[in-house]
């Protein structure tokens, strides 16, 4: 069957997830290849983690305005599909870009758009989820299934043509962004009730009636501690999570700044790195879409407690610098230092937010992220230059912080103290 807007006939899941299938592939792209592609430009190590944390360095400072803009908005998409333009036109300059400076300013210019709507996003289709009562991780798994495409086809393609073909890449990763974007539904719908499960002032509504990171849409009692402002956010067994959060995904940036580079220096074949970085998106997808079992039995924070141990594990076993067979449970462990640890904190912001503030603290906790992750870069940068893969052992100290911010929140304030307060 034919029709004019196909986009039209599919759910506002489906299109959301179709989405979701594009927001990452420019990451897919970059985060094995641009230090290499940056090594042949001429750039040099400390550079490359300046060049990589320079977006990042910038959302900082205005993550929380997006993210307040987008709430204000009539609907999310609007933002979303502003974001995604200036993706697409961006990367154009690349074609003409040459020494550090230019390539600093044009990296970021890139990546900034995308990185100001990824919360976004997860806001307006955590919304979705609860007001149709669906799983979000069926919506979110398709951003991990075209992550994972995208970096092996990349993977091969660089492997066959080379460097040269990491800006055509880019681009045209970029376009489709945009074009996914146009085919977007709406979010809210205009005079509509909040779903349960995004609290709101003046409805009042509800918590989940235990203190899991599951997303329903079932009934759920009133709960004084549900956030309806976003000062609210400092609160301590709150905010430690955010902190924890915040230094697991920073432990990653020894291997997503740097990882593709010290392999290549340990002598994996260029067309083997593609396909092996592919094994941790891939195996992400289980966790995406099995989540919701744990998340029946165990709370968000428990659940993040689990990745940061995992991810200590995980860096330490790259530290030890085994052969090359061992990267591909290392790489698997990637479901849980990052898939859970993703999962685990969307939920837990969403279920003790409500609406009126959801893209402002998925924001404010991607502000706490970046600031890690840009020192993080800048200090991998450092090590990666003096050290090489020793510099893992320094991502497993981070990732072992992040428990301790974990374990340290749950003893403020345990999931039945949740509840019970």
């Amino acid at each position: 069957m034919t029709t004019a807007m196909p986009g039209r006939a599919l759910s506002p899941e489906a299109r959301t997830s179709i989405f979701y299938a594009t927001l990452f592939n420019t990451a897919a792209v970059a985060n094995p290849f641009l230090p290499i592609w940056l090594n042949e430009q001429g750039i040099a190590e400390t550079q490359i983690g300046t060049i990589s944390a320079a977006p990042i360095f910038v959302m900082i400072m205005l993550n929380l305005v997006v993210g307040r803009i987008a709430d204000k908005a009539s609907d999310w998409r609007q933002v979303i599909i502003a974001g995604a333009l200036l993706a697409a036109v961006f990367p154009l300059l690349l074609f003409f870009v040459d020494g550090y400076w230019q390539i600093l300013i044009v990296w970021t210019l890139l990546i900034v758009p995308i990185q100001a709507i990824a919360p976004v996003v997860d806001a307006a289709a955590m919304y979705l989820a609860r007001r149709h009562n669906v799983n979000f991780g069926m919506m979110r798994v398709w951003g991990t299934v075209g992550f994972t495409v995208v970096t092996v086809v990349s993977g091969l393609v660089l492997g066959w043509l080379g460097a040269g073909a990491f800006v055509p890449i880019i681009v045209a990763v970029n376009v489709v962004l945009i074009l996914a974007a146009l085919q977007l539904p709406r979010f809210r719908q205009a005079g509509e009730e909040p779903p349960k499960g995004f609290s709101t002032p003046s409805t009042r509504s509800s918590l989940p009636s235990q203190p899991s990171s599951v997303v329903t849409a079932e009934s759920r009692p009133p709960h004084p501690l549900v956030a309806t402002k976003l000062s609210q956010a400092w609160r301590p067994w709150y905010f430690l999570p955010l902190v924890g959060g915040a230094l697991l995904q920073a432990s990653h940036m020894a291997q997503m700044g740097f990882g593709s580079l010290l392999w290549k220096r340990a002598g994996i074949p260029e067309g083997l790195i593609g396909p092996l970085w592919a094994v941790a998106p891939a195996c992400e997808i289980i966790i995406m879409l099995y989540f919701h079992r744990f998340a029946r039995r165990f709370s968000a924070r428990h659940l993040l407690l689990a990745a940061c141990l995992l991810a200590a594990v995980r860096w330490v076993g790259f530290a030890l610098q085994p052969d090359i067979w061992w990267y591909i449970p290392l790489q698997a462990l990637h479901m849980a230092s990052f898939g859970l640890g993703y999962l685990g904190m969307v939920n837990f912001i969403a279920n003790w937010t409500s609406e009126d503030i959801a893209a402002q603290s998925q924001s404010f906790y991607v502000t706490i992220r970046q600031i890690a992750m840009v020192l993080a870069l800048t200090g991998f940068g450092f090590l990666v230059a003096r050290i090489g893969s020793d510099a893992y052992w320094m991502a497993g100290v981070t990732a072992l912080a992040a428990a301790v911010c974990m374990m340290i929140s749950l003893r403020m304030m345990s999931p039945r103290q949740e509840l019970d307060g």
